[in-house]
């Protein structure tokens, strides 16, 4: 299975507050920290709701 490397790349200050929630439920705390999730249809529009925050980068298995 495919995975996919998320980094946050832009801060959240200022944008809606469900895109915050959206960050936390990616497993994000923290500007430029990674997280490596398996490619999902959850997980592809929960990054589709932040794609201008993040960075995605696909991972082969």
């Amino acid at each position: 299975m495919t995975n996919l490397c998320i980094v946050w790349i832009k801060s959240g200050i200022g944008y809606d507050k469900t895109q915050k929630r959206t960050l936390k439920a990616l497993g994000l705390h923290r500007l430029n920290q990674s997280v490596v999730h398996s490619d999902c249809g959850s997980v592809r529009g929960m990054i589709n709701k932040v794609k201008h925050l993040v960075k995605v980068e696909v991972e082969g298995s």
